[in-house]
């Protein structure tokens, strides 16, 4: 039988292997060529380590027909994520994990000889609740004297958008949309505050590193010819980064991180709500829930608390924030806080823009969530509603919905400022839409509110 494999357009950079599906399955192709490196990364215990602490994805090694059988050396199969996300979808400190898990790897692959032959954040993921490396293929045997050859690539990924989130605004890390392979240190610089060139770890790491790149760019470097670095100074760079960023700090803040705290919902209606949301996934038995609006995970985690794989996005990264910070606290597996903003959702990009997916193409979900989001989508930011019926019914088979009438106070207050001009806005003119993309099979009014859940879902071909 002849099984046709597809390589992921994300992994073709590497030469050292790449991701293939094959029948549903994913796996990757390591190349001769990186032969010594797994097979130290394997027997020197670092894989284990690494794996035990909840550092590495784990895999196993399978016997199948290779995708390219010229250059294979072997064949393994990583443990599946639930979603892949990137890292202009992170929170700060979602962010500021992802580094430290980052350098933690590089020192425990110091300790057997090995280091990080890269650090991209794209190679960190948020599995089972902690932020952990998914590439294999990221170790290279540690050479002495050489320096760490990632440190511009994890100051680019990782420090830069740290400082530019903290030190000035931190809606900057969205500057990885544009600079995937991270954002420039000469940029960085720039739009640092002038008092930020008086901190060492900045001044070190961030100022000075973009004056060499800015003065040796333009000039060939004999890498045989580079100054040596002692083993000393390689761990105290390592040392020195993770200071660094462990001083970076961000207080949540946002017009909706308060949202539950500043809602005219009842105790009753709250409760209400959440029991009909209950029942409707008792109906569904989704196995993933994307909660397209949701804030700091109030509702979110009426499925993640059940062991469902629950997205919970929310266009403002204060309430993001918080909805990480609670993930950690609690030690939550199955809940991963995304900023995201629906009306500017993350898009294809790269080279033929496929190698970091858009949102919908991560999809379907097996149910979505879209409560007390409506009004902001239709009213808020002028989208028709048969236009976020035909985008929701894109995301998901499920969908459970809240609609928001005009007499509601949250309503009242987009409608403040501005013009009236959404005479469809009404139940049926929200029904109508909707019938276009779902079939609805309840609807139930939610107790001392105006508002009503609706259970849909999305109608075949």
């Amino acid at each position: 039988m002849t099984h046709q494999s597809e390589q992921l357009a994300a992994s073709f950079r590497d030469p050292s292997g790449f991701l293939f599906m094959r029948d549903g399955v994913l796996y990757r192709q390591i190349n001769q060529k990186y032969q010594d490196d797994y097979d130290k990364l394997m027997e020197s215990g670092l894989y284990d380590a690494l794996v035990k602490a909840g550092l590495l994805v784990a895999h196993q090694e399978v016997a199948i027909e290779p995708a390219e059988p010229e250059t294979c050396y072997k064949i393994i199969q990583p443990e599946r994520l639930p979603f892949i996300s990137y890292p202009y979808e992170w929170s700060f400190s979602q962010l500021k994990d992802a580094a430290l898990t980052t350098l933690a790897i590089q020192k425990k692959a110091f300790e057997q000889g090995m280091a990080l032959k890269d650090a991209t954040a794209y190679n960190i993921q948020f599995y089972n609740g902690r932020s952990t490396l998914i590439d294999t293929l990221s170790f290279e045997t540690y050479q002495e004297g050489k320096p760490w050859f990632a440190y511009r690539q994890f100051c680019q990924h990782f420090l830069g958008p740290l400082a530019l989130m903290a030190k000035t605004d931190v809606r900057l890390n969205q500057l990885l949309r544009v600079y995937i392979d991270g954002i420039p240190l000469d940029l960085v610089s720039t739009l640092l505050p002038p008092r930020t060139r008086i901190s060492p770890s900045m001044a070190m790491h961030i100022h000075m590193h973009a004056s060499a790149q800015k003065r040796y760019a333009d000039k060939t470097v004999d890498k045989d010819k580079q100054r040596q670095m002692g083993r000393n100074s390689y761990i105290g760079i390592i040392e020195s980064l993770e200071t660094a960023v462990r001083k970076l700090d961000w207080q949540p803040e946002g017009e909706w991180t308060e949202y539950y705290s500043d809602t005219n919902y009842s105790t009753t209606a709250d409760q209400h709500k959440a029991d009909i949301i209950k029942t409707y996934l008792a109906e569904i038995t989704p196995k993933t829930v994307w909660d397209l609006g949701g804030n700091t995970g109030r509702f979110s985690r009426l499925a993640s608390d059940q062991g469902i794989f629950t997205l919970s996005c929310d266009i403002d990264a204060g309430a993001v924030e918080r909805n990480y910070l609670e993930t950690k606290a609690k030690k939550e597996k199955n809940i991963l806080p995304l900023v995201m903003d629906l009306t500017n959702p993350s898009s294809g990009l790269g080279w033929h823009h496929q190698e970091r997916d858009s949102l919908v193409a991560r999809g379907p979900a097996d149910a979505l969530f879209a409560l007390a989001l409506i009004h902001h989508l239709a009213i808020g930011n002028n989208v028709p509603m048969p236009q976020i019926a035909d985008f929701f019914s894109q995301l998901g088979q499920w969908l459970i919905i809240e609609f928001v009438p005009k007499p509601d106070s949250q309503v009242k207050r987009l409608l403040a400022t501005r013009e009236d001009i959404f005479p469809d806005y009404t139940p049926a003119g929200f029904e109508a839409a909707f019938s276009h993309y779902f079939r609805i099979h309840k609807q139930e009014s939610i107790h001392e509110s105006e508002r009503v859940l609706y259970l849909m879902e999305r109608l075949s071909g």
